[in-house]
């Protein structure tokens, strides 16, 4: 089997960091964040091909600054730095970072040196998305510069003999122009990676791998019905056959239609054990009169881990439990870098108690989208493999406030017209997530000669390559209008429709 290429990312709290890792991704080449903190016995044992220092919003001279080992710059690996990252490299080999007199925030034109290999291809100058308030100053031993802007005199540097490079512009978000091809540059031309990293060779991989682990052993997929979990379940399958069970807990809390669908897709392509457990009533009574969104997501998490317990032990020995974590989902759940986001997914929100021998996430590396292309090399249908994002505590986080099965059905009914006139305008590609959210607000309104004191339903719709921040959707006005008019008239005890325009930040992509 070919090794893997690893270009390791070095997360210094960048806002950016998933988008280095995915744009390293799209280049064919297999990426990792870690955060600054990883000892240097860890990175050389990571073996990386190349390493990338992310932005970050600290002062490389202030006293508590995020520093990675020093050593790094002695392993003989390239070394991008970004941001942040430029600067931390410039301070720790002997040059000068110092507080700007004028800051950089947007898209500036950045003259560079296009003999560099970081720009070959490249024009004279190039659009890029500053946003720094320090700058280099001065460059350490053995640099020179071969980039700048008005305002900043060092954007961009280099050591050929080292191969160190720095780049004070954000290479990895769309507003810089030509950004990917600068990372390819780096890996490519720099790191002398070959790209071997493809979603037909994981999926090859890792059935491989999972035959060697599992063997024949019982393993238990806790199918939630997304994609994660789909494509995880479908993996799981090709690699052990029959003796994986997938238990698929229909609580209610998913969208109209949904559970029959999951059914269908794993009786009917799939040779599993697969078992539908009807919990509706039995999470509607955990739930009753509960308004807080972080005790449904705790009420939800453990629920469900009782029943794959109740469940296992009605099948026999069970291994190995199956989850649909991916990359993300790591990250945001505070293992190994940065603040805990999210309190119930499908990483952190275990109970010590969990009666198996070994947690299996084969998904545990990838980002949303190459999870959707190894679906696809499994033979998952279309209509499951983008399906929409969908949140683990599922519409008990879209009905704020207290849940009752009147509202779910509501809920539902709202989301599958949003959902379905979006598709009929051809927008369910390019909208990266939209559904709809039963608010607690209720209000008067007037329907035919009568009033009416209804609820009001809020439609959310976003665009985003990474779910860390996203913009709200231009959905066009004549959509919109068909939406709300058939919800208000085909939905009952709905009277008003209102659409989110708040990007994130501040607000996040749900309510709840």
């Amino acid at each position: 089997m070919q090794e893997k290429e690893l270009i390791l990312i070095i997360d210094f709290y960048g806002q950016y960091n998933q988008l280095i890792a995915r744009r390293v991704r799209e280049c064919n080449v297999y990426s990792e964040i870690v955060p600054f903190s990883t000892s240097i016995e860890k990175i050389k044992e990571k073996n990386p091909k190349g390493i990338i220092f992310t932005g970050g919003p600290a002062s490389v001279y202030a006293e508590n600054a995020p520093k990675c080992a020093k050593e790094i710059f002695e392993l003989g690996i390239p070394v991008l730095g970004i941001c942040y990252g430029m600067q931390l490299m410039t301070h720790m080999l002997g040059g000068d970072v110092q507080r700007a007199d004028k800051r950089e925030y947007g898209v500036t034109s950045v003259k560079i040196d296009n003999s560099s290999k970081l720009f070959a291809g490249f024009e004279d100058s190039n659009d890029c998305l500053m946003s720094h308030t320090d700058f280099v100053n001065k460059l350490p031993d053995g640099f020179e510069n071969i980039g700048s802007t008005n305002h900043c005199p060092n954007a961009a540097m280099q050591n050929i003999e080292k191969n160190f490079y720095g780049i004070q512009f954000h290479p990895e978000v769309n507003h810089t122009n030509k950004g990917t091809e600068i990372l390819r540059n780096f890996v490519y031309n720099i790191c002398g990676c070959t790209g071997n990293w493809k979603m037909s060779s994981f999926a090859e991989e890792t059935v491989r791998a999972i035959k060697e682990k599992i063997g024949d052993k019982k393993a238990l997929c806790a199918l939630s019905g997304g994609v994660d979990s789909s494509v995880a379940a479908a993996l799981i399958n090709k690699a052990i056959g029959k003796n994986l069970t997938c238990i698929f807990v229909d609580h209610g809390l998913l969208r109209k239609n949904e559970a029959d669908e999951v059914e269908e897709v794993f009786t009917k392509n799939f040779d599993v054990n697969f078992v539908r457990v009807d919990a509706k009533d039995r999470f509607l009574n955990k739930l009753a009169e509960v308004s807080d969104p972080e005790q449904k997501r705790k009420i939800i998490g453990e629920e469900f881990i009782r029943v794959f317990e109740e469940e296992a032990k009605k099948i026999g020995t069970v291994d190995y439990l199956v989850q649909g974590t991916i990359y993300p989902d790591v990250i945001e759940s505070g293992v190994g870098v940065g603040a805990k986001i999210k309190s119930h997914h499908n990483v952190g929100g275990l109970p010590d108690y969990v009666d198996f021998k070994e947690i299996v996430e084969p998904l545990r590396d990838l980002f949303k989208d190459e999870v959707r292309k190894v679906g696809l090399e499994l033979g998952l249908p279309e209509f499951l493999v983008y399906r929409q994002p969908f949140p683990g505590p599922g519409l008990a986080i879209r009905v704020i406030g207290d849940i009752t099965d009147d509202k779910l059905e509501i809920l539902k009914d709202a989301d599958y017209i949003f959902r379905e006139e979006i598709a009929n305008a051809g927008l369910d590609r390019s909208i990266n997530q939209y559904f709809a959210v039963l608010t607690n607000i209720r209000s008067v309104g007037v329907m035919g000669d009568e009033r009416t004191y209804d609820y009001t339903i809020a439609l959310r719709a976003v665009t985003t390559s990474d779910f860390m921040t996203a913009q709200w959707t231009k959905i066009p006005y004549e959509v919109l209008e068909k939406v709300s008019s058939r919800i208000v008239n085909e939905v009952k005890h709905v009277n008003r429709v209102v659409y989110d325009i708040t990007g994130k930040p501040p607000a996040t992509i749900e309510w709840e």
